[in-house]
């Protein structure tokens, strides 16, 4: 049995977005979609749940909130199949543990808390931060459509699980992939080295534009790949990228010596991209 696509639904209208956004992925991807609803508390009223919860008779439950999102996946993808569960625990540590044996884990932008101008979520940051499969916070357009304009991959000087999840991922939609590598020209490094004493600016290019041919070079034969090498802030040219994207990936890696986090970078995406993001972490 091929493991599922979890989303955390936590009753919010951007949670049941990702829900919208899941149910295409899952049949996409031929997966089943497991929804998650985790909380220390058994119900819930207020503004901030989705219309489409607070129109719902009495004092809402976590049972209610699922039944209303696993609906609402059927309607958009008849024949999916949809599995629920509640649990009383913090949602961050359920949906960890669910990424032990996820393919991946969606959220939301934000949740239902109580700082309303945060740009994620503390449970999304947290979870893209140390889970154990590919996190996909759902931001942007989620027209079906737009999975079709392309996949956009952030490329380090070493090929990553992120760049191999790419590759999968443009493949099955059929779209183009677009490789973007960064490159800076430090003034303190350009005075007095002798190899960068001619032209620096021409050199780190063609380092980049290197080491990019070096990360693509196991890519599929029949994926359209456009390679991009741009001087300036990496997370500037994704952000930029994402506004035509269907889908943005990034990779994770854990520091030696350090626990899990995500770099600036990441932040950047998280926090602004204009698509669904997918935080892919290495082994």
């Amino acid at each position: 049995m091929r493991l599922p696509l979890v989303v955390g639904v936590d009753g919010s209208e951007q949670s049941l977005r990702a829900v919208d956004w899941a149910a295409d992925e899952a049949a996409l991807h031929g997966l089943p979609l497991r929804l998650v609803h985790a909380s220390l508390w058994e119900r819930y009223e207020g503004p901030a749940l989705a219309e489409d919860v607070r129109e719902l008779p009495g004092e809402v439950s976590g049972e209610d909130i699922l039944r209303v999102a696993a609906l609402r996946a059927g309607r958009r993808r008849a024949g999916l199949s949809v599995t629920t569960e509640v649990t009383v625990e913090e949602p961050e540590y359920v949906l960890i543990h669910e990424s032990r044996s996820a393919f991946a884990v969606v959220v939301g932008t934000r949740g239902r808390g109580a700082v309303a101008d945060a740009l994620l979520g503390s449970v999304s940051l947290s979870v893209a931060t140390r889970a154990h499969c590919p996190v996909v916070v759902a931001r942007g357009d989620r027209n079906p459509d737009a999975r079709h304009t392309g996949v956009v991959v952030g490329v380090t000087e070493t090929p990553t699980a992120a760049l191999r999840f790419a590759f999968e991922e443009a493949q099955l939609r059929q779209v183009p992939l677009t490789a973007v590598r960064a490159w800076r020209c430090p003034s303190h490094r350009t005075a007095d080295h002798p190899l960068l004493a001619g032209d620096p600016e021409r050199m780190h290019a063609e380092r980049a534009a290197g080491q990019l041919r070096a990360a693509l070079a196991d890519a599929p034969p029949d994926l359209e790949l456009r390679r991009r090498t741009v001087e300036g802030s990496a997370g500037r040219m994704l952000l930029a990228a994402s506004q035509e994207a269907g889908l943005l990936v990034i990779g994770r890696r854990r520091p030696k010596h350090l626990g899990p986090h995500l770099g600036r970078v990441a932040h950047q995406v998280l926090h602004h991209g204009q698509c669904p993001v997918v935080v892919v972490p290495d082994p």
